[in-house]
């Protein structure tokens, strides 16, 4: 009786494990539906049209809720003046002079550019957290935690796989 128990409980352990995996890493989880939030974008594509324009990587993050290794992002070093756009439609999100370094792994910003992003609850995984998407395309771009810095005391923590950088003025 304990070893079927052990192999039950061994099973279910490894499926949660798979299942936190096949999360974690943007390239998984290829068939899974793309997630999107709620509501009218005046950017939209089809689900074939999105893997057109975006590479696997971004498409997993952007249209599917994915995260991207910590530590791997280019973006997470870029340290110069400009703004940081939507992979997804190119809009104008963070501005490089809120970017800070949250020692996190992940491009982070104490605030977004005025009317660029929405947020929604995310219940995922069992806790509860607050998912930053693109308003104008509705692409995951990451999350927002109330650990940050001043002013607003906010860290948004950004996939860099779901922005690109354009650098000048910001």
């Amino acid at each position: 009786m304990q070893s079927r128990r052990r192999f039950l409980f061994s099973g279910a352990a490894a499926v949660a494990a798979l299942g936190v995996a096949s999360r974690w890493h943007p390239l998984a989880a290829a068939s899974a539906q793309a997630a999107e939030p709620a509501g009218t974008f005046e950017v939209t594509h089809t689900d074939d049209e999105w893997r057109k324009l975006l590479t696997p990587s971004q498409y997993a993050v952007l249209r599917q809720e994915g995260t991207e290794r910590p530590y791997t992002s280019p973006l997470n070093d870029e340290h110069r003046a400009g703004t940081f756009t939507c992979a997804g439609c190119q809009l104008a999100v963070f501005a490089s002079r809120t970017k800070f370094d949250s020692h996190t792994g992940w491009p982070s910003f104490w605030a977004p550019l005025d009317h660029a992003i929405g947020t929604r609850e995310d219940r995922s995984f069992g806790v509860v957290r607050t998912e930053v998407h693109c308003r104008r395309c509705g692409g995951h771009l990451g999350h927002v935690f109330d650990d940050g810095p001043k002013p607003t005391g906010l860290r948004y923590c950004m996939n860099g796989l779901a922005m690109n950088f354009a650098p000048g003025a910001a």
